[in-house]
């Protein structure tokens, strides 16, 4: 026992030594980086979610060192991100107002139970449901989310009086102010923050190489620009009070102040209730952002990222989140895309960041005072612009009219509706989609190539068939959506072939049959059977003939089971020659 006792600490002391000459340098080099993008980042998404400053600051301590401790990819930033402030800006808006709490309790609340969402889901290992998101769904929500949130930050770019989760909404709002006009001052500084950080992110990295830096560095530093922005206004704001009345300030941030915050279980039961739902649908748009960013970058390190552990990493990371102040939150793109470029080597890159952010906050933190929420709100706008892609929906319009006309729904919806709606209406869509493809599914008559033992569609090949035999090819799992069609789609080509002696079911795109897909081959053979016909099948896979096994297959089916359709053909070729 003191032998494992005293080998523990040197077992530690040894890891540190390997970590601090493999990776320790190129993590804290990109947590220095990333700390520099955060502290605007922080300050702003928490500004959109209608939240306190120091609410994004608390977001991006705890929880990256939570993630550190159980997720996967050793590139992925965890923290608050705009797509998921706005989305929780709108869960708890209603719901804080309606029971009378402050919307950071229901913020924290919101966040224990994604944690919670995440855990159930990793240890029922529900990862898959992921896919209730596809593509036309995630574009659309993603580009109509991006527009939402930029429209939506004008009036505080332009000191406009005005506010709204929605286009339609803000419009209305705006249309009952009694002060609709832009405040000058406010709108200068916000305008030109903007056009600063569009021309820094559009030309910083070419024109820093140019100065002669290289390109690595150049576009490290481009990235981090919103930093040279913030410290502008301030220093603006600062020097010249006088010249800037009337425009509205962050406010200073402490950590103090964002320690003094309530805990989530301290808000009554109707809270969590109503914020189950919501906290679902985030939970689910935060797995798909995270997932698709931890294995992007992984790619590119030729890393393996496990879909499961990141279930486990974002639980760690909102519960954390939710007993530190913060808000909810997942990997976001931006700040993981400059964590890579910067050379993060491991995980412990997000806990460096963690510390110098928290040196940083109480450093500057009474600095931020001067800080206007029109450059905040420069910097989400800069920031989402570039999630808005149409070229998903040009490629969508080529490519399947029916998905394009779900993807336009859902952006449209975002913009219009809400969120929620747009996402439920999505799935419900999607789904819709699935299962009108899968209760038609493709099927082909088939026929072999001349001189070889290949098998191809009658209509697009010049193939040999036996006039006594009817190949078809089944190129979907025959489930309860679709096994009907069988006997539909054979009725009709029975009909047509009247010395039809022989039905073969080529099986090779077949990977399963659930009991409804069962019972219809079953009555399949049955009728072919009264007919004076056999039902055969060919290239079933290995699991599926397992299945057909276990309901005793061999007793009812008529004909036989080929391995191959060219012993399917070879054979019944030869009986059809014999009995003329």
């Amino acid at each position: 026992m003191p032998a494992t006792t005293a080998a523990a600490p040197r077992a530690l002391l040894a890891r540190w030594h390997r970590y601090r000459h493999s990776a320790l340098s190129d993590d804290l080099i990109a947590a220095a980086i990333v700390t520099i993008l955060l502290v605007p980042q922080s300050l702003a998404y928490a500004m959109l979610a209608g939240l306190p400053p120091v609410v994004g600051v608390m977001a991006s301590l705890l929880p990256i060192v939570a993630y550190a401790a159980f997720g996967s990819s050793s590139s992925l930033a965890v923290g608050p991100v705009a797509v998921l402030a706005m989305m929780t800006a709108q869960a708890v808006g209603g719901v804080a107002a309606a029971h009378q709490v402050t919307p950071h309790l229901a913020a924290l609340v919101l966040a224990l139970e994604m944690a919670a969402v995440f855990l159930v889901a990793a240890l029922f290992r529900l990862e898959t449901l992921a896919a209730l998101l596809g593509a036309p769904v995630l574009h659309g929500f993603i580009t109509g989310a991006a527009l939402v949130i930029a429209i939506g930050q004008l009036p505080a770019l332009l000191g406009v009086q005005a506010g709204g989760s929605t286009v339609v909404a803000l419009w209305q709002s705006l249309a009952g102010a009694s002060h609709p006009l832009p405040h000058v001052t406010t709108a200068l500084i916000g305008v030109l923050a903007l056009a600063l950080l569009w021309a820094l992110r559009r030309h910083g990295s070419p024109v820093l190489q140019g100065l002669g830096f290289r390109p690595r560095s150049a576009q490290l530093l481009a990235r981090t620009a919103p930093i040279v922005v913030v410290a502008a206004s301030i220093a603006w704001v600062a020097g010249f009070p006088h010249l800037n009345e009337g425009v509205a300030l962050s406010g200073g941030i402490s950590l103090g102040e964002g320690l003094a915050f309530p805990m989530p279980w301290t808000a009554p039961l109707p809270v969590w209730r109503e914020l189950l739902a919501p906290a679902v649908l985030l939970g689910l748009v935060a797995y798909v952002e995270s997932l698709a960013v931890a294995e992007a970058l992984g790619a590119r390190r030729g890393e393996k990222v496990s879909p499961r552990r990141e279930l486990f990493g974002l639980a760690a990371a909102n519960a954390a989140a939710s007993v530190s102040g913060g808000m909810p939150v997942t990997g976001g793109f931006a700040r993981s895309i400059v964590n890579f470029d910067a050379g993060a080597r491991t995980r412990m890159a997000g806990v460096w960041t963690a510390l110098f952010l928290a040196v940083a906050i109480a450093l500057l933190g009474d600095v931020l005072h001067y800080l206007p929420r029109a450059v905040l709100a420069a910097t989400i706008v800069v920031a989402v612009l570039s999630l808005v892609d149409f070229a998903p929906f040009v490629l969508a319009w080529r490519y399947s009219r029916t998905e394009f006309a779900l993807m336009l729904m859902v952006a449209v919806l975002t913009l219009t509706v809400g969120v929620k709606e747009a996402l439920l209406a999505g799935v419900v869509g999607a789904v819709g989609l699935l299962l009108q493809r899968t209760a038609r599914p493709h099927w082909t008559e088939v026929g072999r190539l001349a001189g070889t033992d290949v098998f191809r569609n009658v209509n697009r090949f010049e193939v040999e068939t036996l006039p006594e035999v009817l190949s078809i090819r089944v190129d979907e799992s025959l489930v309860f959506t679709n096994s009907r069609w069988i006997s539909e789609t054979l009725s009709s080509a029975l009909a047509r072939r009247p010395n039809l002696r022989h039905v073969v079911l080529m099986m090779s795109g077949v990977n399963g049959i659930d009991l409804t897909g069962l019972e219809v081959l079953m009555q399949l053979d049955r009728e072919l059977r009264a007919k004076g016909l056999q039902l055969h099948f060919s290239e079933l896979k290995g699991p599926v003939r397992d299945r057909l096994d276990l309901a005793r297959v061999t007793e009812w089916l008529s004909g036989r089971i080929f391995m191959t359709q060219a012993e399917a053909f070879n054979t019944l070729a030869g009986q059809c020659r014999s009995a003329r």
